[in-house]
């Protein structure tokens, strides 16, 4: 269990996030969503352990995120970050490779082999980077993350995986690929957090909803109780957007202009 209490951030006097509690369990996928500016990214790095809050604390099953050693925070959990800008022309391979070697594979080649073969991608273990699409460059950050925490529980601790907007920059199908991984991992004990701008997404994948607001969470459960025209409109300012899926009760989203 991974527990955030009263965490606030504070840039240039705007407080990004404002005491926030969160906790985020084994074997549920937990998504974030919310508008721009929100504070998710914010909330991802300071569970992560990327971030120091100004105020509150982040425990690892009651250990203080602070007390982690880089190292053992590797094994624990992987980030899959909202951009990544790489300095230097990386095969496929050597991306995903740089995950297994982070939690301590024991032949991380193979591992990020893997990985990619689980996101698509096997057949592209030597394409440079740059020469890859912006999908196929998520997909092999994705890999990366995967190496890094190829099993959901390791000597009975469940590990995470922390992921900011996956399916940015995906097409429909690999959309679907990459949470229905992700919900995998969730489902077989381990931890997944992640962000997403797609609500109907996000009511079809989630276990538990976060919804930011304003760097505070605005309400928070399951997807049938927490997506509703109220929440919308006051979040997003969109009135009369949410319908119900007969029989299964599933939420989505209609979005509707406001000039209508």
């Amino acid at each position: 269990m991974i527990a955030a209490e009263d965490i606030t951030v504070s840039r240039s006097g705007r407080k990004l996030l404002d005491k926030v509690s969160i906790t985020v369990r084994p074997g549920q996928f937990t998504v974030v969503i919310g508008p721009n500016g929100a504070g998710k990214s914010t909330l991802m790095k300071v569970l992560s352990g990327e971030m120091k809050p100004d105020q509150g604390r982040v425990s690892y099953y009651g250990t203080s995120v602070e007390l982690c050693r880089p190292a053992e925070l590797a094994k624990r959990r992987a980030v899959l970050p909202q951009a990544t800008q790489l300095a230097f022309p990386f095969t496929a391979l050597e991306i995903a490779r740089m995950g297994a070697v982070a939690q301590g594979a024991v032949n991380p080649t193979e591992e990020a082999r893997r990985a990619l073969s689980r996101v698509g991608l096997r057949g592209f273990e030597d394409r440079p980077y740059p020469s890859l699409s912006g999908g196929e460059q998520q997909r092999v950050q994705f890999a990366r993350a995967l190496a890094q925490v190829p099993q959901p529980v390791a000597d009975g601790v469940p590990r995470a995986l922390f992921l900011d907007e996956p399916t940015a920059s995906l097409d429909l199908g690999h959309q679907i690929s990459v949470l229905e991984i992700a919900r995998d991992f969730a489902a077989a004990g381990g931890i997944v957090l992640a962000i997403l701008h797609d609500l109907n997404l996000a009511a079809e994948f989630a276990d538990h909803l976060v919804v930011l607001n304003h760097g505070r969470v605005a309400s928070e459960g399951p997807c049938a109780d927490t997506v509703s025209d109220e929440i919308v409109a006051s979040v997003y300012g969109i009135a009369g957007a949410v319908g119900r899926i007969p029989v299964a009760h599933i939420p989505y989203i209609l979005p509707q202009s406001r000039h209508r």
